[in-house]
């Protein structure tokens, strides 16, 4: 029986998903700042709604739980893998490819969960989610070719590689989070912290600074505080103490809904390619998540 808590959890879980769902439109709002300077700044918003979290949502969310002792290697390991990581090569993949295409790819990440928690102790590959993963992928194949074949552009390609490792990136940090329950939410903060200083020791040596101006100001800003802030503490949090196979079919929302928001935003053309890869992705996703409730108790985590 599905408790308050696990209600609670999952409903804070999902604002990630509407969070995530604006992170290509306001990366592309951002303009031209290079992708290790745009990490630090955004990072450092996000490890100020770290400070937030602790000091006013701690008590409500996670009953005063703390950190009270050392973060272990592994979990720092696998933060800044999954945070430094994955924002890093999402912002490449939108500077080198076009952003209905690269988002779409790097939104394949709720499948490659389907098939990388197989492999977690009592899980299984059906036959189901083979099909689902294949179904999603045929719609990132139709996006990057735009029809015309199995053929890529190659000014593109290495933006799709960009695309396709943030959905690696992404699902195996997910993945292995979840076998790191008793890492507290609060901890995030550190991850985004040290995942802020590594983005600036690294622009610093390889990058020319770029202020942005105007309204890449206010984009950057929502960068931090939405998709690359708020949205790590809240799906960290749902993960643990919510619903996971719930939240995983919300996720798969998040394509769709990004895809929309680029094509309102002008920065998209709408086509019935995006159309019909969506359709595959989403519908792909939705067949391969679609596992039993009997097996929600095993996905509850707490910290």
């Amino acid at each position: 029986m599905t408790t308050f808590s696990t209600r609670r959890g999952t409903l804070v879980g999902a604002t990630a998903v509407l969070m995530w769902a604006t992170l290509a439109t306001l990366t592309t709002l951002s303009g031209d700042i290079p992708p290790f300077q745009l990490l630090a700044m955004s990072f450092t918003l996000a490890t100020l709604i770290g400070l937030a979290w602790h000091r006013f949502l701690n008590l409500w969310l996670e009953g005063g739980s703390q950190v009270k002792k050392p973060v272990p290697l592994a979990a720092w390991a696998v933060g800044l893998y999954g945070l430094f990581g994955y924002h890093f090569a999402y912002f490449m993949a939108l500077r080198l490819a076009p952003p209905v295409e690269a988002s779409l790819i790097a939104y394949l990440w709720p499948l490659l969960i389907v098939l990388f928690a197989a492999l977690l102790p009592g899980e299984r590959l059906h036959g189901y989610q083979v099909a689902g993963a294949l179904l999603g992928f045929a719609g990132a194949a139709l996006l990057v070719t735009r029809s015309r074949g199995l053929t890529f552009d190659a000014q593109y390609a290495a933006g799709y590689a960009f695309a396709l490792a943030c959905a690696v990136i992404w699902s195996s940090y997910s993945v292995l989070s979840r076998r790191l329950g008793a890492v507290p939410t609060s901890a995030v903060g550190a991850f985004c912290a040290a995942t802020a200083g590594l983005a600036l020791v690294c622009h610093l040596l390889f990058e020319e600074t770029v202020w942005p101006g105007g309204w890449q100001w206010a984009a950057v800003v929502a960068l931090g505080l939405g998709p690359v802030g708020a949205a790590f503490y809240t799906w960290d949090y749902g993960v643990k103490r919510g619903h996971i196979q719930t939240l995983g079919a919300l996720a798969y929302a998040a394509p769709l809904l990004s895809t929309i928001l680029l094509v309102a935003m002008r920065l998209a053309e709408p086509s019935w390619v995006i159309a019909a890869a969506c359709v595959l992705i989403v519908g792909g996703a939705a067949l391969a998540s679609g596992r039993g409730r009997k097996e929600e108790g095993s996905a509850d985590f707490a910290d």
